[in-house]
């Protein structure tokens, strides 16, 4: 009797709560759905925490962009919601070279199917926009309608509206997927459909999706308002993310609604500590003054690090966990999980619900994998 008391039933519990397991909640509980969040860190902690939070389409694989562009429209809404600190900078993309400028208006096509909206940028226009740009760069092209959030506001934000629908959060772990729910860490059975959220975590629950997680370091500088004016990123940018070497960094700075710059990007594999790495922050940062070099004579106030979840294929998984019925996963992002939160949780929970999807859910499918 004791244990039947402590069984709760729920038609959808989503084990994580970063910004994919929260935008899940909020929109399963927009649809109706009695929801459970099992979180025993804080909101948006994790990968969340850590992200520089650019909302940015990825144009060198169609599945990227496709999910991308999707999530893109749907961040529309947010626009005005003050504790995400939404700020409609424009993604700038900077070439470094003549071969680099040729390549843009393949890029802009490949955008322009999709719908996104871009423009060329001769060497003229470049210095109008960013002045502190270094001088012997040749131009790029420009995102306007791009942004940059801050994600844990965003986790906090979209859970608050999923429980003020009825969702519950449960402050605990989970231990076990059982056939009919889950076991938590006190001994709870949670009731009903599993959606397993929990990016670099995800192999304790799910060994069958593989998962390595890739170590970023991220620097923020005092306010310095006006020194930077876009996002800004090296043409180059994808050969970093999209690359297998086991360390690598790429020019990636922003500025922040604060009047800070935040510093990216760097990426390696092998490091499963959350320590800082000074060799490798001063590798990022030569790379950032070589494109931005008054940054040299700003003052950095702090550093930090954080885990992507890169699957198999660099490309998340979003669906059912083939062989149980009743698993689903939402995991995977690498580096666009902030951009592609919303688009992925209406990917899965429409999937779930035997609806048709707004785009082609079969390159994110987890047989892929599995099989």
């Amino acid at each position: 009797m004791g244990y039947r008391q402590r069984v709760k039933s729920y038609d959808l519990i989503i084990v994580g709560a970063g910004i994919v397991g929260t935008a899940c909640a909020d929109y399963a509980s927009q649809e109706g759905l009695r929801v459970a969040i099992v979180e025993p860190g804080p909101i948006g902690g994790g990968a969340t925490a850590a992200a520089m939070g650019h909302l940015v389409a990825m144009d060198d694989d169609p599945a990227e962009l496709a999910l991308s562009h999707y999530s893109l429209n749907l961040w529309e809404s947010f626009t005005g919601v003050e504790q995400i600190e939404y700020s409609r900078c424009g993604t700038l993309w900077v070439a470094s070279n003549e071969a680099e400028f040729a390549r843009i208006p393949e890029k802009l096509a490949r955008l322009a199917a999709t719908g996104v909206q871009a423009e060329l940028i001769d060497r003229e226009q470049l210095y109008r926009l960013e002045p502190h740009l270094a001088p012997d760069l040749c131009g790029g092209m420009r995102v306007s309608r791009e942004a940059v959030v801050y994600p844990p506001g965003m986790a906090h934000h979209l859970l608050n509206r999923a429980r003020a629908r009825g969702a519950e959060l449960h402050t605990n772990r989970v231990i076990a997927i059982t056939h009919h729910g889950v076991q938590l860490a006190d001994q709870t059975h949670l009731a009903g459909t599993v959606l397993v959220a929990t990016g670099c975590a995800l192999p304790e629950l799910l060994p069958q999706l593989p998962i390595r997680g890739r170590k970023g370091h991220l620097v923020i500088t005092d306010r310095y308002p006006g020194v930077v004016h876009h996002q800004l990123l090296e043409l180059g940018y994808a050969d970093s993310a999209h690359g297998h070497d086991d360390s690598s960094v790429a020019f990636n700075v922003q500025p922040r609604p604060t009047g800070q710059i935040l510093i990216g990007s760097s990426r390696e594999y092998g490091s499963d500590t959350p320590d800082v790495s000074m060799p490798m922050v001063r590798r990022m940062l030569e790379r950032t003054f070589r494109f931005l070099p008054r940054l040299r004579q700003l003052d950095a106030l702090r550093i930090w690090t954080g885990f992507r979840p890169v699957s198999v294929d660099g490309l998340p998984y979003l669906g059912n966990v083939p062989g149980q019925s009743n698993v689903w996963v939402a995991a995977g992002h690498e580096g666009l999980g902030i951009t592609t939160s919303l688009g992925s949780a209406r990917l899965v929970i429409d999937q779930w619900l035997g609806r048709a999807t707004a785009i082609d859910a079969r390159p994110y499918d987890p047989a892929r994998v599995a099989a």
